[in-house]
């Protein structure tokens, strides 16, 4: 990893330094002041950079750059585009080709995306740089957070997995972003710096079955339960998946603890030998973990009831996460629940410095030295529409995406991104809100995903929609404490009209006249007057409730990571498309009941 002039950016040596020396706050939070000042200089000179760096890409060359590297030539020469435009040149390197295709210098590591919104994994370049702007992303929100909630040699309880790096046909080492990271040599001296020693140890991190890591980094946090100050994962399904697990298993964790041998569901020789090291004898602290457990009321508080010391719960709590926060308000009970920062596989775009904020209305402030940002603004009535001169028709034409500072406050774009990793113009398929500006860089609240979306008609439901719909209508079922586990949906065009599905899953019986009023709430919830009006006319038929047995979501989830994916980047399949079909074979072969709608 070389040193880089970028401001934030640190050295080997620091970072080695890092080990015995703790991040210094005010500095961090100073030097975030300082590039948001001057956001609008600092994207030119960050373009610059990219381009300095990339400038003899075969890529890059093709388009006629001819070395120039100010914004202007950099928008006429280069177009915008899609994973799908990239592919070929990303197929190349990962098979092996060593000359500049897209970056200066020869890319080494390849990151898999979850594949969990296309069906299957992308192929994304990552390199040194890539891993410059996680740590400086890392440290910035860790500034912020420590401000407000400081950690005093603690512990974490960190939900993070290691899926197994493998290599690709061009011997590149492959594997998902997060595994990429975990795996860093520097990574985990930049925890140590930001106080973030996870509990539990390597072998459990980089075990290869998650079941059994998932066990040994619940028992790990209840050995050092005195030190944890506080609970993270990447995402907040994560947390929830690992406390849901312990309801099932905390009788067999206080045995363990009981008499101080594992239990004989961990396999692993590593992983068992990891453990042996920590695992003593302990009667009392099995004793008072029960008396815990059995006082809690359906495990209200569970969360803080095992750990006294911990101060908040952090990962990612947007967008497709958001379903799950309901859930792990009631494990935290009163602990404060903190969103992580906002980035994807192909690259980091901004910090949450407000962490106190609710994750509902988290917003993400754009570092503008960690890749180059444009916007295509969403909103319709900015569309030009051109007459074609051969059909006589007229065509929509796509807005000219806007500058990181050109934003406006109010407005929706989709993002593009321009990274140190090869990636250039790239059409994230974000939609973002612009909620306001921290000095001159905008402040950003996650929308949804572009082609996540139901639609059939002229009907046009959102990741987000879904996500309402699915609140209002499990509300239903409050009164007998059943919850709903998690859901899905499909645009089923078999039929004629085509129809909406949802799938759910409950955690207990529910009876028919009650999911049949569901159903009607489900189809009564999707506001967009695209769908009510074709509802309405049966264009589109009637929306269809089908519930799945217990177990279905987490036979995804196990499908998932048997094609390599990380439980800790793993994300339920809101909207399963075609390109998911062995997703939807799943949900429909576990259905148990099904309902059609009588709403309109």
């Amino acid at each position: 990893m070389t040193n880089r002039s970028r401001t934030g950016i640190v050295s080997v040596t620091m970072i080695e330094k890092m080990e015995v020396e703790l991040l210094d706050v005010d500095k961090l939070i100073e030097e975030f002041e300082s590039v948001t000042k001057n956001a609008e200089n600092v994207q030119r000179d960050t373009l610059k950079k990219i381009l300095e760096e990339n400038g003899c890409a075969e890529y890059l060359q093709n388009l006629g750059l001819n070395g120039r590297t100010d914004p202007e030539s950099f928008k006429a020469c280069v177009p915008l585009v899609t994973h799908n435009d990239l592919e070929p040149y990303i197929q190349r390197i990962v098979d092996g080709s060593s000359s500049p295709i897209l970056t200066g210098k020869p890319i080494t590591t390849i990151s898999l995306s979850s594949g969990t919104t296309q069906g299957k994994p992308k192929f994304v370049p990552f390199n040194d740089e890539l891993m410059e702007t996680t740590l400086q992303i890392y440290r910035t929100s860790y500034a912020f957070r420590e401000r407000e909630f400081p950690i005093e040699n603690g512990k974490a309880l960190q939900f993070i997995y290691s899926s197994k790096q493998s290599h690709t046909k061009g011997g590149l080492i492959a594997g998902t972003a997060t595994t990429n990271v975990f795996r860093n040599s520097q990574f985990k001296n930049a925890m140590k710096a930001m106080q973030s020693q996870c509990c539990s140890p390597d072998e459990v991190i980089f075990g290869p079955d998650f079941h059994q890591s998932l066990y040994c980094h619940l028992l790990c946090g209840l050995i050092f339960r005195e030190e944890v100050q506080f609970v993270s994962s990447t995402f907040s399904h994560s947390i929830v998946h690992a406390f849901r697990t312990f309801e099932q298993v905390w009788e067999e964790l206080c045995a363990d603890i009981r008499g101080g041998v594992l239990t004989s569901r961990i396999t692993y020789p590593s992983v068992r030998s990891a453990m042996a090291k920590l695992l003593k004898p302990n009667p009392e602290l099995a004793d008072l973990i029960h008396q815990k457990c059995s006082g809690l009321n359906n495990w209200y508080g569970l969360i803080p009831a095992l750990f006294p010391n911990a101060k908040y719960i952090y990962g990612i709590m947007t967008g497709s996460m958001e379903p799950y926060l309901k859930k792990l308000r009631h494990y935290a009970g009163g602990l404060p629940l903190l969103s992580s920062d906002y980035g994807s596989s192909e690259g980091w775009i901004g910090a949450n410095v407000n962490p106190k904020v609710p994750p509902e209305s988290a917003t993400y402030v754009v570092l503008p030295d960690i890749g180059y940002f444009e916007f295509i603004p969403l909103k319709e009535n900015v569309e030009e529409h051109v007459q074609d001169k051969v059909s006589n028709s007229f065509l929509s034409k796509e807005p000219k995406p806007v500058g990181l500072t050109e934003v406006k406050v109010g407005e929706e774009y989709e993002i593009i991104i321009t990274s140190f990793g090869g990636l250039y113009r790239y059409r994230l398929g974000d939609v973002v809100k612009v909620t306001g500006f921290h000095n001159s860089s905008p402040e950003l609240k996650f929308v949804c995903r572009r082609n996540l979306m139901l639609t059939i008609n002229i009907d046009k439901n959102t990741e987000k929609d879904l996500q309402l719909a699915v609140e209002a209508a499990s509300k239903l079922n409050a009164e007998e404490k059943l919850e709903v586990l998690d859901f899905s949906s499909h645009v089923d065009l078999s039929t004629d009209p085509g129809h909406y599905v949802i799938f759910w899953e409950i955690n207990g019986e529910v009876g028919d006249e009650v999911l049949k009023e569901c159903c009607n709430c489900l189809d009564r919830s999707f506001v967009d007057a695209g769908y009510v009006s074709s509802r309405k006319v049966n264009a589109i038929g009637p929306l269809e409730l089908r519930v799945v047995r217990k177990g279905t979501f987490q036979n995804i989830l196990d499908h998932y990571i048997g094609l390599g994916a990380a439980l800790s980047q793993f994300k339920t399949p809101r909207c399963v498309g075609p390109r998911n079909s062995e997703v939807l074979r799943i949900l429909c072969d576990n259905v148990v009941k099904s309902y059609l709608s009588t709403a309109f």
